[in-house]
């Protein structure tokens, strides 16, 4: 088993990230599942965005660096939408995470910390939020993780896996959650 920083969405901590952490921890893994917006969420991703805005990128970073520090050298790096970005913004400073688990967003590659690096990408087709010829140009990157493994959900919203969105679709969020589990046990 292994332990997951799980990094939420730009809507905030919500109800939904504390269900993903949940299915992780009954599978037997450790997961820390800091709240960077220090207790405040957003019902939509304008308002998302908006209160992103207001906290200040510099401070969520640090929160996000903070969180790191009670983790685990080898730790899997995970995010959700914003929390996925978020994860390319930190793991070049984790020379030891076993994976990444990207759901709902890709991260910089430019930071990646070594090409073998075992990443699962979890997307929607289409994703209202990156384009098809920009997930088609990122996984194609010529820095991207040899180790990548791409799963799209064909017709869902963008965070698919949140029962309180309008994007939601439980067969989609169902399947992600045994993919995720199935990366994980692969590790």
């Amino acid at each position: 088993m292994v332990q997951i920083v799980l990094f939420h969405a730009i809507l905030g901590l919500r109800d939904a990230e504390r269900d993903i952490a949940d299915r992780f921890r009954d599978d037997g893994h450790s997961v820390l599942l800091p709240d960077l917006y220090a207790g405040r969420t957003a019902g939509t991703y304008a308002e998302g965005f908006a209160l992103a805005d207001e906290i200040g990128a510099e401070t969520v970073q640090g929160r996000a660096r903070a969180a790191l520090d009670d983790a685990d050298a080898d730790a899997v790096l995970a995010g959700i939408s914003a929390g996925a970005a978020r994860v390319g913004t930190l793991w070049a400073d984790r020379p030891d995470t076993r994976g990444a688990i990207l759901i709902a967003g890709p991260a910089d590659w430019s930071g990646l910390p070594r090409p073998d690096l075992p990443v699962a990408a979890h997307l929607a087709r289409p994703d209202p939020f990156d384009d098809e010829t920009y997930l088609e140009a990122w996984a194609g990157d010529p820095r991207a993780s040899a180790a990548l493994a791409i799963h799209r959900y064909d017709g869902v919203g963008h965070y698919f896996l949140d029962p309180a969105l309008p994007d939601y679709h439980a067969g989609a969020a169902e399947l992600c959650l045994e993919r995720c589990l199935a990366f994980l046990a692969s590790l």
